[in-house]
């Protein structure tokens, strides 16, 4: 007997995935999607009216990404989905295009409004002083035009930017989500991305005197495809590399990493191959360097007690951790599976330092990448 058509709305999709589809039943996760029920119908009652948006924060696997997607999914109303880094990306370009334009949020807003109703933000974090200090002028101008948002974060909206410097101009950015979104934990026990599934080897452990096993799997991957190893130009940026062919590319981690690329090299190397493949990933955690004194250079030597501020201590693998974070949020977001040879077990990789908040997500996502179903 086949099963039930797939429903669409937001609620009876949870059910229907729990009932059909294998899903372990989370109360977490059900009274999530009863608030994106509720949101899903104001909607649609009256699309003119304003609506109360939903934040969804909690540890890394819960769902909430899932949930997220099968509430934007259904939507009979103007909507776009994004990953927060990207939209972001976008508010610089879009700003930049606007310079000597009056009031250039406001505009920016009016402009979003005037496309869409609602807006789908995936993994909302901030760590750039830049963004922070833009974002409550945004969040305002978005919702005085209308714009409804549904977000996903490992953080609820009082921790966003905890410990940032000059945070306190982030403050009104989180009282505009509390005041527009219905903040709800899915905080359940279980991480679903680590539920039993077939398993399909993407991460290696080099061993000594070993080769490695990339090069078999590249010329697997990329069967029937002409290989070189001719260097990139992504970005106008030039990009040293092991191999590639038409959908495959092969990488070190010092090549990918260790360089300063950006989140839109990493856009556009996913818009290009179809899967990655990355050699000698060391164990990221490291020696923390000691806290700094950090002093604006009119400030020069001497110690001025009202400039100065304490810089966190920070690894010295810190920059390439980062680049490492946003390569496999890329990968994950848009289902480009990613092959990693790397020094030690996975679970060793990043076990310490400042960045370990951040790296659980990454160390959730990953785990999951070596299970059939992703990609």
């Amino acid at each position: 007997m086949s099963a039930p058509e797939l429903p669409r709305l937001p609620l009876q999709r949870y059910q229907y995935a729990v009932a059909h589809q294998g899903f372990a039943a989370d109360d977490a996760q059900l009274r999530a999607a009863q608030v994106l029920q509720v949101c899903h119908d104001a909607l649609h009652a009256t699309p003119e009216q304003p609506a109360l948006g939903v934040y969804l924060w909690g540890p890394v696997g819960r769902g909430k990404t899932w949930l997220m997607d099968s509430f934007h999914e259904s939507l009979q109303v103007p909507a776009r989905r994004q990953h927060f880094h990207h939209f972001m990306q976008w508010v610089h370009r879009r700003l930049f295009a606007l310079s000597g334009t009056a009031e250039p949020l406001t505009v920016l807003a009016r402009e979003l409004a005037s496309e869409i109703r609602v807006l789908c933000f995936d993994e909302l974090f901030v760590s750039d002083i830049g963004d922070a200090m833009l974002l409550g002028r945004l969040f305002r101008s978005l919702f005085d035009e209308g714009v409804v948002l549904v977000a996903t974060s490992n953080q609820p909206p009082d921790q966003l930017y905890a410990g940032g410097h000059n945070r306190e101009r982030f403050l009104p950015a989180i009282a505009a989500l509390q005041q527009h979104m219905h903040v709800v934990a899915v905080d359940g026990s279980q991480d679903h991305r680590q539920h039993p599934g077939q398993a399909c080897q993407r991460y290696w452990v080099r061993e000594p005197g070993r080769s490695s096993a990339l090069p078999a799997l590249f010329d697997s991957l990329s069967t029937g495809e002409t290989a070189c190893n001719d260097a990139l130009i992504i970005n106008h940026r030039l990009i040293g590399v092991q191999r590639h062919s038409a959908s495959v590319l092969h990488c070190s981690f010092a090549q990918l990493c260790v360089q300063p690329l950006s989140a839109e090299d990493f856009i556009a190397l996913c818009d290009r191959f179809k899967a990655i493949l990355l050699d000698d990933v060391p164990a990221l955690s490291a020696q923390q360097r000691p806290a700094r004194i950090a002093r604006g250079t009119e400030d020069a030597a001497e110690r001025v007690v009202a400039g100065d501020r304490q810089l966190p201590a920070l690894s010295i693998h810190d920059n390439a951790v980062r680049r490492f974070i946003a390569l496999v949020d890329e990968c994950y977001d848009r289902r480009v599976p990613l092959y990693l040879e790397a020094d030690v077990p996975l679970e060793a990789l990043y076990t310490e330092g400042y960045l370990s908040f951040a790296f659980r997500r990454t160390l959730s996502r990953l785990q999951e990448m070596q299970l059939q179903r992703f990609g």
